[in-house]
């Protein structure tokens, strides 16, 4: 039996509500801003994410054989071509998109988070 089960997924960044518009152009749904450095990200499907203030922060590097990238986000499309093209308008950095044979590319998020486009 599980203890827990997944609630939301918060990401520190520099700030919280442009990160929360980049999210919500990309997963649907609407940003809610706490006014304290808290940001939710309301009504879009899939785990929930939310996007709190780090003072100090640095984004996580990718690929980086000395350097963790912590973590990253698989998000799931149609089409990857037409997906880069709107990620890419809204902010997003090519990490690694180079082999266009494999089904998925990878992507900074504009506070340096990796995530994948995965074509389903």
């Amino acid at each position: 039996m599980a203890i827990a089960t997944l609630g939301t997924v918060v990401l520190d960044c520099p700030d919280p509500v442009a990160l929360g518009r980049f999210y919500a152009e990309v997963l649907g749904g609407r940003i809610e801003d706490d006014g304290e450095g808290w940001v939710g990200l309301a009504q879009a499907p899939g785990t929930p994410l939310a996007f709190q203030t780090a003072p100090g922060f640095v984004p996580p590097k990718w690929p980086a054989p000395d350097d963790s990238q912590q973590f990253h986000l698989d998000l799931t499309v149609t089409d990857l071509d037409a997906a880069e093209k709107q990620v890419l308008a809204l902010g997003a950095t090519v990490l690694d998109a180079d082999d266009r044979a494999r089904s998925w590319r990878v992507y900074a998020d504009p506070a340096g988070h990796p995530f994948c486009l995965c074509a389903c």
